[in-house]
């Protein structure tokens, strides 16, 4: 019996009820159907008294979600799709996510839509888009402190965010350069759209084997993003007395102290997002942002009698 999972935000009536209905009917189709919230991809945020708050990357899948799992089905958000890639993209699960929150970036269709993208999965009749994901590790005097998987971005800044700090960071074997800003952002091509973007980063097709640092407010002006290849890691030492915060896909976050350092490099898991059309890149950025929209025509000069 073919195995399939469902994930979905239990915050959202619309994603709780679509869940239900949806499992009913791929039962009654003959499939062996799993089901789970987004929760469990939600990794929470450690704190002075218990700075330890992790689980390891490969233990964050929900029970019966395997390498025998066909495909899965998330009803949310992008948050919910992020917290989700966390839960299934060690076993290489690819995941159909459907729009029932707002600005739906990374979601592939719509709740109306689903019967027909059912069929579609049921056919076979879809391509598997693969994105690059991040390994992020905190280690303390050679330790392990805290790990987790990262799609969008990686962000470190001091508590408050508008305090100006120093960050060494090395790339690779570059020599390791300095830079002084209210926080910095490592991002992935599917981060490049998100926080980054708004800090002035570049957008970054999904097929470029890069990534990209980004600056929060340098406080210089030579210091502006920065894409380098995904191949090198990047090793970052916080050159500040002040503790600092570091959040992931902005869901889950670690405080690095002084003397700790942040290791980041890609993650040999992909993120595997079904697609029911050919992927077109373009097309979502103009939907959703407005980026490449004509200019509206500006009326022509008329001559005075």
């Amino acid at each position: 019996m073919p195995k399939v999972g469902i994930i979905y935000n239990d915050l959202k009536p619309v994603a709780c009820r679509v869940a239900v209905e949806l499992e009913e009917k791929l039962s009654a189709s003959g499939w062996d159907v799993y089901m789970t919230t987004g929760i469990g991809g939600i990794l929470g945020y450690s704190r002075p008294d218990s700075p330890i708050c992790h689980t390891p990357i490969d233990k964050l899948a929900p029970p019966g979600f395997d390498e025998q799992m066909s495909f899965a089905i998330v009803l949310g958000g992008d948050g919910t799709v992020l917290a989700a890639f966390r839960q299934i993209a060690p076993f290489g699960i690819p995941l159909l996510a459907v729009n029932t929150g707002h600005m739906g970036f990374l979601t592939e269709t719509y709740v109306n839509e689903l019967p027909y993208a059912l069929e579609q999965l049921k056919e076979g009749k879809y391509e598997v888009e693969e994105r690059t994901m991040l390994s992020v590790q905190v280690m303390r005097k050679d330790n392990l402190w805290w790990e987790a998987l990262c799609l969008n971005e990686m962000v470190l800044h001091r508590e408050p965010l508008t305090c100006m700090c120093h960050f060494e960071i090395e790339i690779g074997r570059h020599a390791a350069v300095d830079i002084a800003a209210d926080g910095i952002i490592i991002s992935t091509p599917t981060g490049s759209t998100a926080y980054s973007l708004s800090a002035g980063g570049p957008v970054v097709t999904p097929g470029v084997p890069v990534l990209q640092l980004v600056p929060i407010c340098p406080h210089s002006l030579a210091s502006r993003a920065l894409v380098f290849a995904d191949s090198e890691p990047i090793t970052i030492f916080p050159a500040t007395p002040n503790q600092m915060v570091m959040v992931v896909d902005g869901n889950a976050g670690c405080y690095v102290l002084p003397d700790d350092k942040v290791q980041m490099m890609r993650s040999q898991y992909s993120a595997r997002f079904i697609r029911l059309q050919p992927p077109e890149f373009f097309r979502i950025l103009r939907e959703k942002l407005g980026w490449g929209l004509p200019h509206i025509a500006k009326p022509t000069s008329v001559e005075l009698p």
